[in-house]
């Protein structure tokens, strides 16, 4: 179990995404920003402590996010909201 130091600890990095996700992410409020933050360190987190290809592990999030009715043109509204 991590302690609440270890949780805390973070270190910036830059990472390329597509100009909609950017754009999506600085308009997004310090909080959603925070959120979408903390969900990718976990996920990068988990994918670098498995033995599963990235590809298996992006099909696997797509495919449950598509079965809980998330499709691409949902997402991109999403991202699209003021």
């Amino acid at each position: 179990m991590r302690t609440e130091r270890e949780e805390m600890e973070t270190e910036r990095i830059s990472i390329q995404v597509d100009a909609e996700a950017a754009k999506a992410f600085k308009s997004a409020s310090a909080e959603e920003r925070r959120k979408l933050e903390a969900l990718l360190s976990v996920r990068l987190s988990e994918v670098t402590r498995t033995r599963e290809s990235l590809q298996v592990i992006m099909d696997e999030i797509s495919e449950k996010a598509e079965q809980r009715g998330l499709t691409p043109k949902i997402l991109k509204k999403i991202l699209n909201e003021d």
